[in-house]
């Protein structure tokens, strides 16, 4: 997965350690240096306090940091995960943790509902969901003898920075708290509670928030902890729906949660291609109920035995009047009209339910592991922050900033200005809308046709192996095809099908997409026109030119892995041999591995972490039940380590093996020795299971099972270690949510790129080096990269993976947040000329 560095710059989630080095140079005075070496070691809980005014002791006031956690609002897949970062992060940069249960309530009440954390406290809580320190309404907050309280109850705990996951009002509530903190501070002292020296080191609170909310309600962030966990569930139920629904030839409309948001609606529309779906922010036209009958009238009359109306709590029509599921049904059951046998399902709470899903896991630990920094890192100047997501880069925001954006959308759409409102989401929330518009109306809308002569051939084929996604991207590609008059063809099973079947009777490799049969594809997994690892240069370079040429394609939509790009590779350097390969040629990466150069997201990844994660969360509840169990898993990926270090982060994985760095004796033996002592300092407390990731090509000598034996043999009874091999299963069955809506953005995007060019620009293509490109998110940005710069500066093609490894840093955030110790990185094998001289003893390695 995706994922998701995941911006993840979670870049979905690289920018997370951009901070690192100056966040250490802050700390690395006044923290010990055997914590910086070694793991925590769990320390006993202190004694709550039942005395809200009790004297703060000297103890207490010490210049350690202390830094509280809690979670408000309504309650999303992600929080635990989020805690468990801030606390461990926490103790690992020298801090006391502390965790206020039931939200605003236990910071109002203190006593035994504000608790110092330790190292074993949070372990198992990635695989938890809603919020295991409780959240709750507290009205006592609203008033300034709550507040006062609550800030008493902060002194009396030496805690002066607070991080809070929650909502819009959650965090709104927390600002307030801030700005009123000084008179907080003077009344404790006017009312003789604490004299002005106690109160002095607690002269400022530093607060920052996660946005934990299911609905992605929150402007400035393209996600919110908990908004893919909740579409994951849409997405099963509609799929599970779709089935009765085809069976009974029955419509069935879909409510799902979202008051002033419909990016659960929206999303779930592109994902599982709903016929129709309402949301706040976009109302239909006001003939809205033509439009709709309008749509699946069509869609019927093409044969679809199916029809799926997704509608958000909070939709609107153009006058602000609410459309309610019941209006839909009755309006789609009409005999006078389309007279379906129509069905109501109201999803609800089970929205909330489960635990998170890998992207969810990854942005709320990569998040969280930024809260603690921007905690330490904020001054008096500094405004509240919250932790956002753009695209896959982690962002730290002004709070007020975004909530007042949020609150203007709302009074937007109250006003009926819904132009504004849009433009306070995101932009992929834009496009996604365009995107559904385009694949939902598909040959409804006429205005979208181009003259005959822009129409264009474009050929569309998928390279290398299945991958989450890939059905999606074709389906969006058709559908924006055939919506602007433009010809798709389908190649089925790569260029060896090209090459060898084009001309099979009954049935060719070559032949045009069936719409009816395409529009049934969103929810696919795997690869329904086929695919196949055979390059142009292995089918015959000349033959598939002759190919192109016959048929007459004006351009080449290629989705896939490594072997798609090197593919795009070969057909652009063949151009100067070749005249008929001078057409304009995109590639979509789409590849469980992620290792495609020029992005850092490929199609496939989110659905193989996903899978990933759920198997692991089995394996590590058998190795928790038998109490001292190490599983070793091996991971896909090729000679790529994305997949085993996300899953790692998102599992709560004790090391990760990875290809980039490399797996030596020495290593193993550091944590033989950190698990040895792990177990020894156990002492009967639950959870006790753990799980070594490997990568496939970690090493050429340790794979799973010799290092499970390894381990099971150093332990000497201590413990026990077994092994798992997932194996093909993590290329996915149903692909995530995720890699369905961005196979359909990212598809239409590219089907535009190659419109861009037109037809008969032979010469132009030749020229053009945007007319062989790679579409990737880079950061914050969505961007189309020319073949040969991503070819010649950003690719290691000895191992099949880009030069830069964007996702480094969070390897070490997974090993910060296992308690692994420091180890010896292992040293890098020598090659060529200079391995022989070395061997030969005629040259020494500092040569």
């Amino acid at each position: 997965m995706p994922f998701p560095s995941i911006g993840f710059s979670l870049h979905p989630f690289s920018a997370i350690a951009s901070h690192f080095q100056a966040l250490l140079a802050i700390v690395l005075f006044s923290i010990p240096i055997s914590i910086l070496i070694q793991a925590p070691r769990p320390r006993p809980n202190p004694p709550a306090s039942n005395s809200a005014v009790a004297e703060p002791s000297t103890s207490k006031m010490t210049a350690k940091k202390k830094i509280a956690i809690m979670t408000s609002g309504g309650d999303s897949p992600g929080m635990n995960p989020a805690v468990r970062a801030c606390v461990r992060m926490a103790i690992h940069l020298g801090c006391d943790p502390y965790c206020i249960y039931e939200g605003y309530e236990g910071l109002v009440r203190g006593g035994d509902l504000i608790r110092k954390m330790e190292w074993n406290d949070v372990r198992g809580w990635l695989s938890e969901g809603g919020t295991l320190i409780g959240t709750a309404r507290c009205m006592a907050f609203f008033e300034r003898t709550g507040r006062l309280a609550a800030a008493r109850n902060l002194i009396l705990e030496g805690i002066n920075a607070l991080i809070i996951c929650g909502g819009d009002g959650s965090l709104t509530g927390a600002d307030r708290f801030r700005a009123e903190w000084p008179s907080l501070l003077e009344e404790l002292e006017s009312n003789g509670e604490f004299t002005a020296s106690q109160l002095h080191p607690f002269r400022h609170l530093n607060i920052v928030g996660l946005v934990g909310s299911i609905d992605n309600d929150l402007s400035g962030t393209d996600s919110t902890i908990g908004c893919h966990s909740a579409l994951q569930r849409i997405c099963s139920a509609v799929d599970l729906i779709e089935a009765t629904a085809s069976s009974h030839s029955r419509a069935f409309v879909v409510e799902v949660m979202g008051r002033h948001c419909g990016w659960l609606a929206l999303m779930a529309g592109v994902a599982t291609g709903a016929d129709f779906i309402f949301i706040p922010e976009k109302p239909r036209e006001d003939n809205w109920r033509e439009e709709m009958c309008g749509i699946i009238e069509h869609h019927r009359s093409l044969g679809k035995r199916k029809t799926i109306v997704i509608i958000a709590e909070g939709a609107l029509d153009r006058e602000g009047n609410k459309i309610s599921p019941e209006m839909v049904r009755d309006l789609l059951a009409d005999k006078d009209g389309l007279g379906l046998d129509t069905r109501i399902t109201t999803l609800g709470h089970v929205q909330r339910g489960g635990t998170a899903v890998a992207y969810d896991r990854m942005l709320a630990t990569l998040q969280g592991v930024e809260a603690v920094k921007a905690v330490l890192e904020a001054t008096p100047e500094t405004p509240t922050f919250v932790i956002a997501v753009t695209e896959n880069k982690i962002v730290r925001k002004p709070l007020m900033e975004a909530v007042q954006d949020t609150k203007k959308l709302a009074a937007a759409i109250e006003r009926q200005d819904f132009e504004t409102a849009m433009s306070y989401r995101d932009a992929e929330f834009a496009q996604q809308y365009k995107s559904f518009m385009m694949t939902t109306a598909v040959q409804v809308n006429t205005e979208m046709l181009l003259p005959e002569k822009e129409r264009m051939k474009i050929g569309f084929i998928n390279v290398g192996a299945p991958a989450g996604g890939m059905n999606a991207a074709v389906r969006a590609g058709v559908a924006y095809c055939l919506s602007r008059g433009h010809e798709p063809v389908a190649i089925y099973n790569g260029f060896a099908g090209l090459a060898r079947h084009h001309g099979d009777k009954p049935l060719g490799a070559v032949r045009s997409f069936d719409w009816l049969e395409v529009d049934s594809w969103a929810s696919k997994g795997g690869s329904e026109i086929g695919t196949n690892r055979e390059l142009p240069s292995e089918s015959g370079m000349e033959t598939i030119a002759d190919l192109i040429e016959l048929y007459q394609f004006d351009a080449l939509f290629i989705i896939g892995g490594f072997e798609a790009f090197h593919a795009v590779s070969q057909l652009q350097k063949a151009r100067s041999e070749f005249p008929s390969l001078c057409i304009p040629i995109t590639l979509l990466p789409a590849t469980i591995s992620n290792n495609v150069p020029g992005t850092e997201y490929s199609l496939g990844s989110d659905t193989c972490l996903n899978e990933l994660v759920e198997y692991c969360d089995k394996i590590k509840q058998s190795a928790s039940a038998t109490r001292r169990r190490v599983f070793v898993i091996e991971t896909q990926g090729g000679r790529s380590g994305y997949i085993s270090t996300l899953a790692g982060l998102g599992v709560g994985a004790s090391a990760v093996y990875t290809p980039e760095e490399g797996l030596s004796l020495e290593m193993l033996a550091a944590d033989v020795r950190h698990l040895k002592k792990v177990f020894a300092n156990e002492k009967g407390q639950p959870r006790a299971g753990r799980l070594i990731l490997i990568n496939e090509k970690a090493s050429k000598v340790y794979n799973a099972r010799l290092i499970a034996d390894i381990l099971r043999d150093e332990a000497h009874g201590r413990f026990e270690a077994r092994e798992g091999i997932p194996g093909h299963m993590q290329q996915g069955g149903t692909p995530s949510p995720m890699d369905r809506s961005r196979a359909v953005r990212l598809a239409i995007r590219c089907i535009q790129h190659l419109e861009g060019f037109g037809r008969n620009v032979h010469n132009k293509v030749k020229t053009d080096p945007m007319s062989a490109t790679v579409i990737g998110i880079k950061g914050a940005s969505v961007v189309f990269s020319p073949v040969t710069k991503v070819e010649e500066e950003e690719t290691d093609w000895p191992n099949r993976r880009p030069k830069a490894i964007f996702w480094s840093d969070m390897k070490e955030i997974v090993n910060i947040l296992a308690g692994r110790p420091p180890y010896a990185v292992p040293e890098p094998d020598l090659t060529g000329v200079k391995a022989k001289d070395v061997k030969r003893g005629i040259a020494s390695e500092g040569l």
